[in-house]
C-alpha cells in the first residue's frame, strides 16, 4: 500500500500571521496526515513521543500542510499533552 502524500499548501487559508492553531496530534500512527475537522486541525504522525520526537514531527507536518517554514510555528501549549496549540508567527 502506497503512503499518502500531504499536499503542500494544502490549508494555506489557515496561515495567517498571528493566528492560533488548534491541533490534536496522534503519535505512533501508519502515516503523516493533516486533516480539518471544524476549527480543529487533526494531525498524525509515525515519529514516537519519547524525547519531543512527535512535537518536532506535528510541527514539521503542520508547517507543510500551511505552505509555510517550520520555524514560524511556535508551539504555545500543549508540549505533553495531545492537544496543541501552535502561533504563526
Amino acid at each position: 500500500m502506497a503512503k499518502p502524500r500531504m499536499q503542500k499548501g494544502s490549508f494555506a487559508h489557515l496561515a495567517e500571521p498571528g493566528s492560533t492553531l488548534v491541533v490534536r496530534a496522534t503519535p505512533n500512527a501508519r502515516h503523516d496526515t493533516v486533516l480539518l475537522q471544524g476549527s480543529l486541525v487533526l494531525v498524525t504522525t509515525t515519529a514516537s513521543p519519547e524525547g519531543g520526537k512527535a512535537n518536532v514531527a506535528v510541527r514539521r507536518n503542520l508547517a507543510h500542510a500551511l505552505g509555510v517554514a517550520p520555524t514560524r510555528l511556535t508551539l504555545v501549549s500543549g508540549a505533553t499533552s495531545r492537544d496543541k496549540q501552535f502561533r504563526l508567527d
